[in-house]
């Protein structure tokens, strides 16, 4: 297939505002590097564009019409209208992400020149195969937002029914006994990365990482394992039912965590994850105690006692250990993790058809960009929006 820099395709400018610039409810769109577009009443572009985020997470997005746009990041507007469709062109943008996420320059603030852009090489097949590439992509990719949008609803559901439950909408849960975390559960700091050992009879096991933990769910696509003695397997080793936390980050993510089901066999923890193991589930629910840690109760306390700097907070073992816990009936907490469970298996199932459908998107767009894809049984159509 043929191939065309494209820097010959389109023109690339870029916005010439602060960041700052925005305004809440603002007429036109606003983008900056982040992923959400933003508000502004000027605008400065009133075309069909591709917007590439100059730094931070380098994401790609696609809008026709009137806009403005920060000064790190670059509109590309298309000259060769006869060659090139603007909606393939998102869609060959998508996935050349990875490339220049690969490419980027810089330390913590990743940033991109316009090089990486005009020298990018971008296969050209007929105008309308284009046309029916971005209209077979941009349908796996709606049903990826909406597999998503299921998954965050069925969060929502469960925090709404946790407040309603146990009388956080009403303040009456604190007609029921309060009590000090450290009281009812026992609280561990994980393994220290990086230790020198005497002994050369050392285990290699997986452990949880800070990345691995996030806000009521694990992410296990990435284990990695440490090396460590049969003691400290001992001393570290998850079970299920633990509560596993994180020491800290960004403040809105302050109490993120998850319970602990035994999904990976001899697991144990890194330092920077507590172990919250309940020391009487008759009296507490794992779930429960998740569920209580993570909603706008144990959030406000986490932001209250954190220590900050710069934008990142984190919480100490003895301000953990002081959490007020809210212990309502144990019959009450059971009835939320029998919801609870039965949730997380409608969960299980949209997560699966989700990792499915990213899949295919995956494989469908290498085979478009490599001119491999069936395009016969394909329609063409006109201003599909991605």
């Amino acid at each position: 297939m043929k191939k065309e820099a494209l820097g010959k395709l389109v023109d690339i400018k870029t916005g010439k505002l602060d960041v700052n610039a925005g305004t809440e409810y603002g007429k036109y769109p606003f983008f900056t590097c982040a992923k959400t577009v933003y508000r502004i009443n000027q605008y400065a572009f009133d075309n069909e564009a591709i917007l590439v985020a100059g730094n931070g997470d380098l994401n790609v997005k696609y809008f026709k019409g009137k806009f403005n746009a920060y000064q790190r990041t670059y509109v590309i507007e298309n000259k060769e209208v006869n060659l090139l469709s603007m909606k393939y062109l998102y869609y060959f943008m998508e996935t050349y992400m990875i490339h220049l996420r690969n490419g980027a320059i810089g330390g913590i603030i990743k940033y991109i020149k316009i090089d990486h852009l005009t020298k990018a090489e971008i296969p050209l097949p007929p105008l309308d195969d284009q046309k029916r590439i971005a209209h077979l992509l941009g349908k796996v990719e709606r049903l990826i937002a909406q597999r998503k949008q299921h998954l965050q609803q069925l969060d929502q559901l469960l925090k709404s029914v946790f407040l309603e439950m146990f009388g956080f909408f009403d303040k009456t849960y604190t007609n029921w006994t309060i009590d000090t975390l450290t009281s009812h559960t026992e609280i561990v700091s994980g393994i220290t990365k990086g230790k020198k050992y005497k002994t050369d009879e050392l285990i290699e096991v997986p452990y949880m990482r800070v990345a691995n933990v996030q806000d009521e769910h694990f992410v296990l696509d990435e284990i990695k394992t440490i090396s460590v003695t049969k003691n400290e397997i001992k001393q570290y080793r998850l079970l299920a039912g633990d509560l596993l936390l994180t020491e800290g980050g960004d403040p809105d993510k302050l109490g993120r965590g998850a319970v602990w089901q035994n999904q990976i066999e001899n697991c144990i923890h890194q330092n920077h994850i507590f172990r919250v193991r309940v020391n009487d589930k008759s009296r507490i629910n794992p779930d429960y105690l998740s569920a209580l840690i993570g909603s706008p109760y144990g959030k406000s306390y986490f932001f209250r006692s954190a220590k900050q700097t710069t934008g990142i907070a984190s919480i100490n073992s003895t301000q953990l250990k002081k959490f007020p816990i809210v212990i309502p009936p144990i019959e009450l907490q059971n009835r939320f993790a029998t919801i609870v469970e039965k949730v997380e298996s409608i969960k299980t199932h949209y997560q699966q058809s989700l990792n499915n459908l990213e899949t295919l998107y995956n494989a469908l767009s290498q085979k478009a960009f490599k001119g491999e894809l069936d395009l016969s049984r394909v329609a063409v159509l006109v201003d599909v929006t991605p």
